[in-house]
């Protein structure tokens, strides 16, 4: 079933844990999500990053992602990842997201409060709820990491904004860490006490599990998970390509990759303690 991103997030926070979300590609890595989802009776985030909404690709992807999550048994949002600009954002919107992550983390504060505001004020009127990020989260491949997100700084954004869920940066990048993470806990913890909001943990591809489950008991209810998604297709790919006995019809070639894309989402969605929620 098709769910609000303020919905699902609540049904996390109520039961302490957390909501895996899955960047998708294709209708392959789709339904290797949906599949484990189903399995695992566990509400599940699909989302799409900005640059497939400002390609063709966001167009055919979104109709699959929005039939996916009405069939489904379990509930499922549709969610835009990382939407910087009103292009993504209305265009996620009119083809059927009912989520919503307006980032805003690379400007000044103030530049973040407005644009974050107008987008909760825009979704406001389709009673659709938006992800907010305050404390910019990058990649691995930076020189150097942001300033943390300060707590105060944290419970100030969320008043001006009006948002539902707030994504930190407490240690967290994008892509394959170069090094081990270390998330600083505590101060997830002060950030959940100052502004109240269930808090969103961005780069969990390659996260210690044992630093993933002291994060959700401190307050992190929505868990992003992208690379991970790539390499499991890219796996499956690779493990097909290599069979001599494989078939060149392509619904047959894709089924081992949809099954490693499976396993994957199956793995997280135990990691974070969504599975037999829904």
């Amino acid at each position: 079933m098709l769910v609000k991103l303020q919905d699902i997030i609540a049904m996390a926070d109520k039961g302490n844990y957390c909501i895996p979300a899955f960047n998708v590609y294709n209708i392959e890595t789709v339904m290797g999500v949906i599949k484990a989802a189903e399995e695992e009776r566990a509400p599940v985030i699909i989302q799409v990053y900005p640059r497939l909404f400002k390609e063709e690709v966001g167009y055919y992807l979104s109709p699959v992602i929005k039939a996916a999550a009405e069939k489904a048994t379990v509930p499922v949002c549709f969610h835009l990842d990382h939407g910087s600009s009103d292009v993504e954002v209305t265009r996620a919107l009119r083809w059927g997201a009912s989520g919503i992550m307006l980032d805003g983390s690379a400007n000044s504060f103030e530049e973040n409060v407005e644009m974050t505001r107008r987008t909760v004020e825009t979704c406001g009127y389709l009673g659709i709820g938006v992800e907010g990020e305050l404390g910019h989260v990058g990649s691995v491949n930076d020189d150097t990491m942001e300033e943390y997100t300060d707590p105060d700084e944290a419970a100030e954004f969320v008043r001006l904004t009006g948002v539902c869920c707030l994504a930190v940066l407490i240690g967290n990048a994008h892509g394959h860490y170069k090094k081990t993470p270390n998330l600083d806990i505590d101060r997830v913890r002060a950030i959940r006490k100052a502004t109240g909001l269930p808090l969103v943990l961005h780069g969990g591809s390659g996260i210690p599990d044992d630093q993933v489950k002291a994060a959700i008991n401190a307050g992190i209810r929505k868990m992003n998970i992208g690379t991970d998604v790539c390499c499991a297709f890219a796996k499956g790919t690779l493990e097909t390509l290599n069979d001599p006995n494989r078939s060149i019809a392509v619904d047959i070639f894709m089924k081992h990759p949809i099954s490693t894309v499976q396993e994957l989402a199956r793995e997280k969605i135990h990691l974070v303690g969504a599975n037999g929620r829904a």
